[in-house]
């Protein structure tokens, strides 16, 4: 966006940076519908979701919100609301059904997408993965297996020598840590394995394909500002002055964080994490030249955030233990902020930790620009009368814009804000039944209604700002 007059910023109580991207996000499988459509062939998620009990209610990724069929009117929308740039996903089976041979009609539904959005003044924002890894080459190990990770590579170069001349923006992959240890180690996420030792290298590999879809990008794009996607979640020790409680505190953050903040951002594992994950095999997947192809050079880093993370080495009062997916961490418990409002998640609302996320990378890292590639919350929205007073959603938008906006006072290179989720959507494990849209969907109709909240945030994007 171009930077606003002087006159706007003096009216405006707490004025963003000239220049501040203001964004929605989405994800293919979550939006798009047409599963089957146009030589699309099954993703790990298309087969996870006919499991009996793995998703709320049974369902799938038809229909989504059908938005491969409806992209202009969505797009359209955006306009409308003042979005400056679209976070969007590339369906990797739609681009290569099976992870094969290159698919023409696939990818024209993004050479479609990406016009419209350039007609309309959006800046399209690609991320080659949001965990929809095709099936097939799950059959042959998925990430658990060390050549996935150039298969990737395959499928970046197919989507970037297409898309490269018009797209700008790119991240390799998003929220990592999900994709291996909630589908591979905890398993209540595709591709529904509970193999710890697979989860390990699937984390490895995960970030070997990012170096290796980087290498694609600066051949390919070399113009192109690229970064990777990480979800960060601050952990704190229940009881500071407990050694047990600091320990657990070590251990999660290690997991959530480190274990790819590190190797991307200095090259290398962290010595604690490497003997924490030792007896799964992390040293027997790390070869020579893995690490600085992992530490490639990144123009930006994208930081998903939602809540912050209460450990304890020990049982507490309404404490509940670590799952699978905290490999090496069956001692600590996960510890409640009773005084936090919840979302219909039942996540923590915490907005004073996402200043701290922030701070945190700017101050223990190398300098790198920020932005917020997801931030939203899930409420029970009802339509009264074609209107959609999310409150509580518009409270949550506030208040974490405002915990930005003071990172950004202390230092941070804070540059830009995707909002998640531009339209209500199936939204992974918890099916239908959950809504973080902007937009509301009504799933029968496929129609579109903008939220109170949608409304809010025009008003903020206008003014670069909050009033």
């Amino acid at each position: 966006m171009s930077a606003h007059p002087d006159s706007v910023r003096a009216k405006t109580a707490l004025p963003f940076p000239p220049g501040f991207v203001w964004g929605a996000a989405t994800a293919a499988f979550q939006v798009e519908g047409a599963t089957a459509a146009d030589g699309r062939t099954d993703s790990i998620w298309d087969v996870f979701a006919r499991r009996p009990g793995a998703v709320a209610g049974g369902d799938t990724g038809e229909p989504g919100a059908d938005h491969y069929r409806r992209y202009a009117e969505d797009v359209d929308l955006m306009r409308r609301l003042g979005i400056g740039a679209y976070r969007f996903s590339l369906s990797w089976p739609r681009i290569r059904p099976g992870g094969g041979a290159p698919n023409p009609e696939g990818i024209a539904f993004y050479d479609r997408l990406v016009d419209r959005l350039l007609e309309a003044g959006v800046e399209p924002w690609a991320t080659l993965y949001h965990w929809d890894l095709p099936q097939a080459l799950e059959d042959e190990g998925g990430w658990a297996s060390r050549e996935t990770a150039f298969r990737f590579a395959e499928y970046a170069e197919t989507a970037v020598a297409r898309l490269g001349d018009r797209v700008t923006r790119w991240s390799t992959l998003n929220e990592p840590w999900c994709a291996a240890m909630l589908g591979y180690a905890r398993g209540i996420h595709a591709p529904g394995r509970q193999e710890p030792r697979a989860a390990v290298a699937a984390a490895h590999h995960l970030l070997l394909g990012h170096g290796l879809a980087m290498d694609v990008l600066r051949r390919r794009a070399p113009s192109a500002a690229s970064g990777v996607t990480l979800n960060l979640y601050p952990v704190s020790a229940a009881d500071p002055s407990s050694t047990v409680d600091v320990e657990a505190a070590r251990r999660v953050d290690g997991l959530q964080n480190r274990l790819f903040l590190d190797p991307v951002l200095r090259g290398s594992y962290p010595e604690d994490l490497l003997a924490d994950l030792a007896p799964l095999g992390i040293g027997e997947l790390v070869r020579d030249g893995d690490l600085a192809t992992i530490a490639a050079p990144i123009d930006w880093l994208g930081i998903n955030y939602y809540r912050g993370y209460q450990v304890a080495g020990t049982p507490l009062p309404g404490s509940e233990p670590a799952g699978a997916d905290w490999l090496g961490a069956p001692d600590v418990h996960f510890v409640p902020d009773e005084a936090a409002p919840r979302t219909d998640s039942g996540w923590e609302v915490q907005p004073s930790r996402l200043t701290e996320c922030l701070l945190r990378v700017h101050r223990e890292y190398r300098p790198i620009p920020l932005y917020i590639t997801e931030n939203g919350a899930s409420y029970p929205d009802t339509v009264i009368g074609g209107d959609i007073a999310d409150t509580d959603r518009i409270a949550f938008l506030d208040s974490h814009l405002r915990a930005a906006y003071e990172a950004i006072e202390a230092g941070v290179d804070l540059r830009g804000y995707f909002y998640w989720s531009l339209l209500d959507n199936f939204e992974w494990a918890e099916g239908y039944a959950k809504r973080f849209g902007l937009v509301h969907v009504d799933y029968a109709t496929q129609r579109r209604t903008p939220k109170q909240s949608a409304l809010w945030y025009a008003r903020a994007i206008s003014l670069n700002g909050l009033g």
